[in-house]
């Protein structure tokens, strides 16, 4: 019998052989500036999901002392078992409200949240029509799910129509509406339209759209929707959670697994992603927003989020580029198989409103080298 090591060695073996080798490297930093610890390197970071910078704001970092101050740092087990904390609660009021929703249910990520709400709603005799290019945990919740899946084309409307047209049994449409890979965007409207007409139940991960998309309540009216966000990007905290009606929210408190057995989201979490939200909600979110829009625009004109991938083709040479930016102090990743397909390995450049026009400066003259060179 072959042993357990050997299996793992084989394995690990493959990887080192497909030239896909990754570990973890350690970044101290405060926003998007920081230090790469064993390189012993200063770099400035276009790879952050911080989009507005607020994991940094001293209003949101001081909510999340209080919150330390009158609960301590955990929730101590899960809000069924141990109760929830007020300020639990405050943020699912609030978050409900900013969504348009009746109600929104907290989870411990957003990774946790899509787990929970597809196992919780597809069940034996449902079918889950998902986009092709959705999120690993978005992909992961259909494999949990009782339901048949089936994988519609990205971007295809009239796909998408034909699926659903050509089968009565009740079926939930997910879809990511920013594309974490490429940061294109829905047509939520158009995907609502389908949805309504069917009678679909809609998914929408929303984990990516600070720039929007950003859909109305005429947009949706008519459709069961699922929400789903989270605190962990643009309000630069941790967590995630599902803005819902009020009988979908009752059903994911009674039977999502990912919520009901794991320990609860932390209150310092809780009280940050409520006053990042406050921030978001406000004049000053709204000139964050602004700034971030023009620094996409310098990079992309038009372009709909803050993931703006340089698609290079070859592994090789994608990794290349990354490790020559990083030689200017520019941490940009580089993203190839598995993660995207062969053939588009690709530099992901995230931009948030705490860059500096002077960084914005250096990247862009770095990245014009290779359009020079190639």
């Amino acid at each position: 019998m072959t042993g357990w090591s050997d299996l793992i060695g084989r394995r690990l073996d493959a990887i080192r052989e497909a030239g896909r080798w990754r570990q973890y490297r350690d970044l101290d930093a405060r926003g998007p500036r920081g230090r790469l610890v064993a390189e012993e390197r200063a770099v400035v970071t276009f790879a952050s999901n911080d989009y507005l910078g607020l994991s940094a704001h001293p209003a949101v970092a001081a909510a999340a002392h209080e919150a330390i101050d009158r609960w301590g740092t955990g929730s101590g087990g899960s809000r069924l078992i141990t109760g929830a904390r007020p300020v639990h609660r405050d943020l699912e009021e609030e978050l409900a409200d900013w969504k348009g929703t009746d109600r929104a249910v907290l989870f411990p990520t957003g990774f946790a949240t899509n787990i929970g709400v597809l196992s919780a709603l597809a069940t034996t005799g449902t079918r889950i029509v998902s986009d092709k290019l959705n999120h690993a945990s978005i992909i992961d919740g259909t494999r949990l799910a009782r339901a048949d899946v089936e994988i519609w084309r990205h971007g295809d409307l009239d796909g998408l129509t034909e699926l659903l047209r050509g089968d009565d049994r009740p079926t939930i449409v997910v879809t990511d509406t920013v594309f974490s890979m490429d940061g294109d965007a829905l047509d939520v409207a158009a995907v609502a339209d389908r949805c309504r007409d069917t009678g679909a139940l809609l998914v929408l991960d929303e984990a990516h759209a600070v720039l929007g998309p950003h859909p109305s309540a005429e947009d949706l009216a008519g459709v069961e929707v699922v929400r789903v966000g989270t605190l962990s990007k643009a309000l630069g905290a941790l967590g995630g959670f599902a803005a819902c009606s009020g009988s979908v929210a009752d059903l994911l408190v009674n039977v999502a697994r990912s919520s009901i057995f794991t320990t609860a989201l932390s209150p310092a979490d809780a009280a940050a992603g409520l006053a990042a939200l406050r921030i978001l909600r406000s004049p000053e979110g709204e000139r964050l927003i602004a700034r971030l829009r023009s620094h996409v625009d310098r990079l992309r004109p038009g372009h709909p989020s803050p993931i703006v991938p340089i698609v290079v083709g070859d592994e090789d040479e994608a990794v290349a580029r990354s490790a020559a930016l990083l030689e200017l102090g520019l941490h940009v990743p580089a993203i190839r198989p598995p993660t995207v397909p062969v053939g588009t390995s690709r530099l992901r450049v995230t931009l948030c409103a705490d860059h500096t026009d002077e960084e914005v400066d250096r990247l862009l003259a770095a990245l014009a080298t290779f359009e020079e060179t190639s």
